[in-house]
């Protein structure tokens, strides 16, 4: 079929099939002609593609459900990858959801000052896993924007499997390095305030996040992904195995790194200094994309992820 009769069928706009296309989410035929060719498989994923709009998934998320439909599988979200994706939505609807319900907590305190009564504050949540309504959201300082660009220095740094990693010879191809100030442990305290410094919380969280989405930021190009942080060895490799990390965690606890490249720090009751939450894209020796400020950080290997496949797709067009 056309492109038009596939549009029609499909209910949607001529525009959005070849928007589609561009994205590698449909590959129609070429006839002798020059003319697009397309099949009910086509139709399918077109439909799939329009229904998770219409449930707020959009078409640069929709590449694991048509992928999913390629392989066999009658519904579309029979498999990991898809149910991911639905996770992410979810988690930025709580988000969401947590910003009106902290307005309306507000707005409820002011009311009850107003009438004359006493507010109790809810008391404050200690879950190392989970991230507490109404953080607060960090800035852009802009101590982030001289990095793109610049090589990465010549270090070697160990790494929670004992090994040590060379920043200046990661490799070919790209590198995700995330960076944040460091993680709870069951049953050990978090420095005093944590939850009051804009962007520190939700370590572990981002941790698990990166976990859940490793195959996909694989797949999308990234040939190797690293936590970092000034934690040493022993205290990472616990974690990597606690979480069940599919990836290593590099230790710079001189902060030689943020020293090299002048990147963002902050100080906490017991720490006179810890990495501010950043995340670099490195390929081929130099940054090429910096994420900073990064919030909420348990959705933001979803950042990632979409950043890395929109940059194989210009690549691909190029």
């Amino acid at each position: 079929m056309r492109i038009g009769e596939l549009a029609a069928r499909a209910g949607v706009t001529v525009k959005a099939v070849r928007y589609y296309e561009r994205l590698g989410l449909v590959e129609p035929a070429r006839e002798a002609n020059g003319y697009r060719s397309f099949t009910e498989d086509h139709l399918r994923a077109v439909a799939e593609i329009r229904q998770l709009s219409e449930i707020g998934i959009s078409p640069l998320r929709a590449a694991p459900f048509i992928e999913c439909l390629d392989t066999g599988h009658e519904h579309s979200d029979q498999c990991v990858s898809s149910l991911a994706v639905y996770r992410d939505t979810i988690v930025e609807l709580d988000r969401m959801i947590a910003a009106l319900s902290s307005r309306r907590q507000i707005l409820q305190e002011r009311l009850d000052q107003g009438a004359g009564r006493s507010f109790e504050k809810e008391t404050t949540m200690t879950d190392y896993t989970t991230l507490p309504d109404g953080l607060p959201v960090p800035e852009d300082d802009s101590a982030a924007d001289h990095l793109p660009g610049q090589r990465m220095p010549q270090l070697e740094l160990p790494v929670s499997d004992g090994g040590t990693v060379d920043l200046a010879g990661l490799g070919t191809g790209r590198t995700v390095i995330y960076l944040y100030p460091l993680t709870g442990q069951p049953g050990v305290d978090l420095p005093e305030g944590w939850d009051a410094i804009p962007g520190a919380r939700g370590c572990s969280t981002e941790a698990c996040d990166f976990r859940d989405h490793f195959e996909d930021l694989r797949r999308a190009g990234a040939q190797r992904v690293f936590g970092l942080s000034s934690q040493d060895p022993a205290y990472q490799q616990e974690v990597v195995e606690r979480l069940r990390l599919p990836f290593a965690m590099i230790s710079d606890d001189a902060l030689a790194l943020a020293d090299a490249l002048r990147l963002p720090t902050f100080s906490a009751p017991g720490h006179d200094r810890l990495y501010a939450r950043l995340t670099l894209i490195v390929g081929d020796g130099r940054i090429e994309h910096v994420f900073y400020p990064i919030f909420p950080p348990n959705a933001h290997a979803q950042q990632v992820l979409d950043w890395l496949i929109q940059a194989k797709s210009e690549e691909t067009e190029l």
